[in-house]
């Protein structure tokens, strides 16, 4: 299989032209495309075994394999998947009932790990092997065999040249040699011609492309089965180690081991972001960084680094990106006894994405009321980083200019004994109560400003605004395949490269003697498909060996022959000589002679009518030679 082969099965199969036929072994092997042909008469289970291994790795069959491929890709990006992000999976079942049963037959959320996307993958996978195996053999037969011998005729060639010159037919091969070793083609002398080759780059191009397509599927394939793809948000002061338990999310591949993940860790020193303020760009991140202090091992040194968007940190392997960021306003509860029942920040989740205005919730499970009884209670509301209170309950601007805590609270069961694992970004209210205003009827809620604080109804405790600090959201990733994969893609195209720009051509060079005396130079060349290069650089090739075979000056026709001076009487030739003569200008005096027997004149073929003819006694009367011996 090649992206570049054109060869066809009739033409193995007898159904080549007579111009090939001509060629012989000459035009054989330009490629090491495999042959097609079967017989279909003995079609029996060996047959159909055969013929569908031929279909398997024909080119045709390789290339609807990568075109199934590519569009089993595409519900992969336009569908959530399981793999991905659960939580959009589970919104678009609860968004689309009907499809819901449809897309889980089919496979669709989880399309990459999929019965159908494996078989075409496999069989893509499968198809290149078989390709790849054969053609490796064949081609190496031809790199140990020698370039064909000359056709009979070179005329049939597409590009052909010829001149004749004085020099030896064994000098003109030597020179063709010499010239085509200095290009780089590998050369065999048979008989009176010289046969070179050149261009195997093409097929090497060809192999190292279909061999690094199998490097991208291996790679791709180990990347999915050994991956590990974990997010952690940290907020300034804390840190995290690289274990299954300090992951907010962890997904890994199906032989991946949580145990073999690298020992290292590291802790969030400063988070730095600033933003565009005015033009058109207004609120665009301009500095998006985090100073983080990275070990790796239980006893390794500490080292600083600093991670941005698309630079990320790699230790032991993995790579450490930064994904997302946001505040977490720092907060300090007192229950009903007046005692701290929580301290510290609290991270919100974004729901405005220019202007980070973040959703709160506060869970405090540790709470006593006045009475000193046990009770939780529960804070929801919205952080805005900068409040404007005439533009409503969101953020104008993504910093910190005027950061405000708008909350409201409730008291009852959380429903975190249950068992039930549940969102910190959520709140069940089922089972709690709103703190009311003194009156009853209103919606206890506050705004608060850095440092204000708000006390809850009936001296059931308080909660303090104490500042606001950063978070970060960082991605641990970690594919085995990802330089194989590198590897592969830039061979595939240095690859297709070579065996789109290059050509397989060959040259033959035949000096044999004229009759003249003369060396006729034959020079053809024929390539695997037609090129306007080839002709080119035939003529370039013929004009380097014309340097030691040079063309032999043309023949001159023989001038008209001026009128001869009288000649001396002692030097008069015979009276019969000069009765001939043509240079006598005078009807020569004839003898009679006895008048030869009637015989038929064979009739001559193809000469004109008009040709002179032959004197009666079977002499040219214009030839003085024939004159004289008459």
């Amino acid at each position: 299989m090649s992206t570049t082969d054109t060869d066809t099965a009739a033409d193995t199969a007898g159904g080549a032209s007579a111009e090939e036929r001509e060629l012989g072994a000459a035009g054989s092997q330009l490629s090491t495309a495999p042959s097609e042909e079967i017989s279909l008469p003995s079609l029996g289970l060996l047959g159909w075994v055969r013929w569908f291994w031929r279909q398997l790795t024909s080119m045709r069959v390789a290339l609807l394999l990568l075109f199934l491929l590519s569009l089993g890709a595409i519900p992969g990006s336009l569908i959530p998947q399981t793999s991905i992000d659960q939580l959009k999976v589970q919104t678009f079942k609860d968004d689309h009932p009907t499809l819901t049963p449809v897309y889980e037959k089919l496979q669709l959320f989880h399309v990459y790990s999929s019965v159908w996307f494996s078989a075409i993958y496999i069989l893509l996978f499968i198809s290149l092997i078989g390709c790849i195996v054969p053609r490796t053999w064949q081609f190496i037969g031809q790199l140990r065999g020698r370039p064909p011998g000359a056709p009979r005729r070179l005329t049939r060639l597409p590009a052909y040249t010829t001149w004749r010159t004085d020099a030896e037919p064994e000098e003109v091969l030597r020179a063709a040699r010499r010239v085509m070793k200095g290009r780089r083609f590998r050369t065999e002398s048979a008989g009176d011609a010289v046969a070179a080759e050149k261009g195997y780059l093409r097929e090497v191009g060809n192999l190292v492309f279909h061999i690094a397509l199998i490097v991208l599927l291996v790679s791709f394939a180990a990347g999915q089965l050994w991956k590990v793809e974990a997010s952690k948000l940290v907020v300034e002061g804390d840190g995290f180690v690289n274990s299954a338990v300090s992951f907010d999310d962890l997904k890994t591949g199906q032989l991946f081991d949580t145990d073999d993940l690298a020992p290292f860790g590291f802790e969030l020193n400063d988070f730095r972001a600033t933003y565009e303020r005015s033009g058109p760009q207004m609120r665009t991140p301009r500095t998006f960084s985090a100073d983080v202090t990275y070990w790796q091992g239980a006893d390794g040194a500490e080292r600083k680094a600093r991670i941005k968007v698309n630079e990320p940190l790699e230790v032991s392997g993995y790579k450490v990106y930064l994904l997302n960021h946001g505040y977490a306003p720092v907060v300090t509860v007192r229950d009903g006894e007046g005692e701290v029942a929580y301290k510290g920040p609290v991270a919100g989740l974004p729901i405005d994405g220019a202007n980070l205005t973040e959703s709160m919730v506060i869970k405090v499970p540790d709470y006593h009321n006045k009475a000193g009884k046990k009770d939780q209670i529960a804070f929801q509301g919205q952080f805005l980083p900068t409040w404007v209170r005439s533009q409503g309950m969101f953020s104008v601007f993504p910093a910190l200019d005027n950061p405000t805590l708008v909350l409201t609270a409730y008291h009852g069961s959380l429903g975190i004994n249950g068992g039930t694992p549940q969102s910190v970004y959520q709140l069940d209210k089922s089972r709690m109560k709103q703190f009311m205003e003194s009156d009853g009827k209103t919606k206890y809620a506050r705004a608060l400003a850095v440092g204000d604080s708000m006390k809850l109804p009936d001296g059931a405790g308080s909660l303090k605004f104490e500042g606001v600090k950063e978070w970060a959201t960082f991605q641990v990733s970690h594919k085995p395949g990802n330089e194989g994969a590198l590897i592969g893609a830039v061979a595939a195209l240095v690859g297709l490269a070579a065996s789109l720009f290059i050509q397989r051509r060959r040259v033959w060079v035949r000096a044999v003697a004229g009759k003249d005396g003369t060396t006729v130079v034959e020079m053809a060349g024929l390539g695997r498909s037609e090129s306007a290069k080839l002709p080119e650089e035939l003529a370039d090739l013929a004009v380097r060996l014309q340097a030691d075979a040079p063309p032999a000056p043309e023949a001159e026709p023989p001038a008209p022959e001026a009128d001869a001076p009288a000649a001396p009487e002692a030097d008069a030739p015979p009276a019969s000589e000069a009765a001939t003569s043509p240079a006598s200008g005078t009807e020569p005096e004839r003898q009679p002679e006895p008048a030869p027997e009637s015989k038929p004149e064979p009739e001559s073929e193809g000469e004109p009518e008009s040709d002179p003819a032959p004197g009666a006694d079977g002499t040219d009367p214009a030839d003085p030679s024939e004159g004289a011996h008459a």
